[in-house]
């Protein structure tokens, strides 16, 4: 098991990224790299490759929508080069809300997109001229444009063809399709004992048509980590992060976190949470998260405790313990994770 930690799209990057220069040190493998309506995020990941030595930086996530699938592939390709060969394409679909509110894109056929994506990023980075024939004509057909583009193939030598590519995905056919064509899966809010419960037959359907190439799928999950005697009211930190996803990360009735939350077995907190918290009461909201998620989505407590959590998220699958260190000393939590792991 590989452990990882994010760098969130909000606060201080010049800051985060030197937090990354020391959990290098300590033994952190993969840090990823978030992208939602603040910076890019693959500035910041350049920036993180030219400042450390051996973690992999990875995007999670780069939405389909706000990039042509070649300029995805050029992305990933360029920061593979520039860290010698440690980059991560993280992908996801993100929302409606963001979609179409900031990027001004249609938010339509994203199990289309997401398998179109990962097999023209696979194909630039193998420098085959690109066409497509698909969601996405490439080249544009007559009558859409000048009528003058031809297949191109990526100019330079990629360091590696065979780049990771990582898929975010909640629903059954999503997850599905992650598991038959990505490297990796990485949900979220995710409860390592109800895990095969809730995803547990998409995964399998998923893995029937898998290409033996790709070897086992990765899994990334987690939650924060706090190690000691007295530190399990930092899991309260949680509830007004979990009740914005399950409240007000989308519609009413598109989202995909209030699925979620509800598949869990949480359905009356959940409806109550959406309803506190699209009505303004989000404190209130926050106050009905249950201690079941916010215990079971984190790492907070003492060794012993974390320890249990480690051997849960592993018997769930979960190949890269992926963490948000809240505790006093989140250099020493980490190192103490790592010898774990």
């Amino acid at each position: 098991m590989r452990l990882g930690s994010a760098v969130h799209y909000s606060g201080n990057v010049l800051e985060a990224a030197e937090r990354v220069r020391d959990w290098e040190r300590v033994g952190l493998d993969v840090v990823w790299v978030a992208e939602a309506y603040g910076y890019d995020a693959p500035t910041m990941m350049g920036f993180l490759a030219a400042r450390t030595e051996r973690v992999h930086i990875g995007s999670a996530i780069l939405p389909l929508y706000s990039r042509t699938p070649a300029l995805l592939a050029q992305t990933a390709a360029g920061l593979d080069h520039i860290s010698g060969g440690r980059a991560i394409l993280g992908l996801g679909a993100s929302g409606p809300q963001v979609i179409e509110g900031w990027h001004a894109v249609p938010y339509d056929k994203p199990l289309a997109r997401t398998r179109e994506i990962i097999d023209i990023c696979r194909r630039v980075w193998r420098r085959e001229p690109l066409t497509n024939d698909g969601v996405y004509q490439i080249p544009l057909p007559e009558g859409m444009g000048t009528g003058l583009g031809k297949p191109l193939k990526l100019i330079n030598h990629p360091t590696r063809t065979d780049i990771p590519i990582f898929v975010a995905a909640l629903g059954e056919k999503n997850v599905a399709l992650a598991a038959e064509v990505a490297n990796g899966w990485i949900p979220t809010m995710f409860i390592p004992e109800k895990a095969g419960e809730v995803w547990g037959g998409a995964l399998a359907k998923g893995a029937e048509t898998r290409a033996p190439e790709l070897g086992p799928l990765e899994v990334v999950a987690g939650g924060a980590l706090a190690i000691g005697e007295d530190v399990t009211e930092l899991r309260e930190r949680a509830r007004p992060n979990l009740a914005l996803y399950i409240g007000g990360m989308g519609a009413r009735d598109r989202n995909f976190y209030f699925n979620l939350a509800c598949r869990y077995g949480f359905e009356a907190e959940a409806s109550r949470i959406q309803d506190l918290y699209l009505s303004g009461s989000k404190q209130e909201a926050a106050a009905l998260v249950p201690d079941e998620m916010l215990e079971r989505t984190s790492l907070i407590g003492p060794a012993g405790y974390v320890k249990e959590r480690v051997a849960a998220y592993r018997e769930a699958g979960v190949t890269i313990l992926n963490v948000n260190p809240i505790g006093t000393d989140p250099t020493n939590d980490l190192e103490q994770l790592r010898g774990w792991l």
